[in-house]
């Protein structure tokens, strides 16, 4: 069996995971909680503050020690550079006392293969949604391939912005409060619909949001479907966990004879097991990271990485 733990901080949560051959065995996380919006520096400060917490927490919950683990993975980007490079250097201590070997990993592949183990979907197109990033991915020869994506701001980046503008909580998050409050909405707004071509620019909608960004969303993840010939949707992403997109993402599904797969807020928000899971199937395929090539990276595409471990 091949037990690998992973650490997460790329933005303003902190986890660490621990995975077993496909079982997470531990998954505490921890975030940072502001008013609307957050500085790099100030959640550096928080993940220092608490990750030795975590790891005891992580490896309390899984009933194991240091020496039963065989890897330590860490998110080496994308992602906010404080945090990250917080994160890193303790995964490179902890792996350099603990004698294991190390394994950077890209934060979105993270949440794509979370999201196969937990849901089981085989080939999936994938919609990854966060707060720093909206893409939709297919599997490929080797490559998570990039169909469309955002040519502005992320959809998550949206929200939050939104949410900044009148005033709503981050707490726990802004997408879950303007979810709660858009349920009790009885009117729709009519915004600017801006698709280009596999692409979408959410810039300038803040105002009324959940109808038509979504909408965006479900249209060009149908046309990816229907380039790749997919019958299956994989929605990841901190805004995955939003039943709104759930539901609507669904109602596309239907039409076509697809089927949706999504995880809740235990593994769509950013989380260790995650990047444990992707360091599972990497260190599992061959995959290890030298100490002098343990850097980070703000900006690193989900295509930029070879997928040795699927067909």
């Amino acid at each position: 069996m091949t037990v690998v733990i992973g650490f997460e901080g790329s933005a303003n949560k902190i986890g660490i995971g621990i995975i077993r051959d496909g079982e997470v065995l531990s998954n505490p996380r921890r975030t940072y909680i502001t008013p609307p919006g957050f500085m790099p520096s100030d959640t550096a400060r928080h993940h220092r503050a608490v990750i030795l917490t975590v790891l005891k927490e992580a490896l309390q919950q899984a009933g194991l020690k240091p020496a039963d683990i065989d890897c330590v993975a860490y998110t080496k980007g994308p992602g906010m550079g404080a945090p990250l490079v917080t994160v890193a250097l303790v995964a490179r201590t902890v792996a350099q006392l603990w004698g294991k070997p190390l394994l950077g990993v890209n934060h979105c592949i993270g949440h794509i293969e979370m999201g196969r183990l937990i849901t089981h979907a085989d080939n999936p197109t994938v919609l990854y949604v966060s707060g720093g990033n909206t893409q939709v991915i297919a599997y490929s020869e080797r490559r998570y391939r990039i169909f469309g994506e955002t040519i502005d701001i992320a959809v998550g980046n949206c929200l939050d912005r939104f949410a900044r503008v009148i005033k709503i909580s981050n707490d726990p998050s802004p997408g879950y409060n303007i979810e709660q409050m858009a349920k009790k909405g009885g009117q729709y707004v009519e915004l600017p619909y801006t698709v280009k071509g596999m692409d979408v620019s959410f810039s300038g909608i803040l105002s009324y949001i959940e109808e038509t960004v979504f909408s965006m969303l479900v249209e060009i993840t149908e046309r990816a479907m229907a380039h790749c010939g997919s019958k299956e949707v994989l929605i990841v992403g901190g805004v995955g966990c939003n039943l709104r997109l759930q539901e609507m993402m669904g109602v596309m599904c239907k039409e076509r004879g697809a089927k949706l797969f999504a995880t809740d807020e235990r593994f769509c928000i950013d989380n260790g097991a995650m990047i444990a899971q992707a360091g599972w199937e990497m260190f599992r395929s061959g995959q290890v990271t030298a100490l002098e090539d343990s850097w980070i990276t703000q900006r690193y595409r989900t295509d930029e990485v070879e997928v040795t471990w699927r067909d």
